[in-house]
């Protein structure tokens, strides 16, 4: 079992490599979800989310299932479009992935060298895109 922590790691390089550890038949745990950055300007990446979740543009909507606004089932959204989802080793891979915001407990949880940005200067938190996307953290 892999414990990956996401704090200050980049989503699309995480997602990668998570995926290709899934693949190989490890079980990989995600931890701080929330905390997982998206580089980019961050107009652009709202504006892209809106539309995927159909709630700007309502004329003519993106035409694909609902995304979620809840951070770690966007990690896991977002994961799961890196694996072979509809082939048998997709799902038996997506399986044996779990995501949680914050840390439920879990000890020597690493880092991937290859997702810790070295310069990045535009980035969004998933933590404030799902807020923008009507997400209400609970107490």
């Amino acid at each position: 079992m892999i414990i990956v922590d996401g704090e200050g790691m980049v989503l699309g390089r995480l997602a990668s490599i998570v995926a290709k550890k899934l693949l190989e038949g490890n079980e990989v745990y995600v931890i701080n979800a929330e905390k997982i950055i998206i580089s980019g300007n961050n107009k652009y990446i709202i504006e892209k989310y809106l539309i995927r979740r159909s709630l700007k543009n309502k004329a003519n909507p993106e035409k694909s299932p609902k995304w979620p606004k809840v951070p770690n089932l966007l990690v896991r959204r977002i994961i799961r479009g890196m694996l072979p989802y509809k082939k048998a080793r997709g799902k038996e891979a997506f399986k044996r992935l779990k995501v949680f915001i914050g840390n439920p407990g879990y000890e020597n949880a690493i880092k991937f060298d290859e997702a810790i940005p070295s310069n990045i200067s535009k980035f969004i938190t998933v933590k404030e895109l799902c807020k923008m996307l009507g997400w209400r953290e609970r107490a």
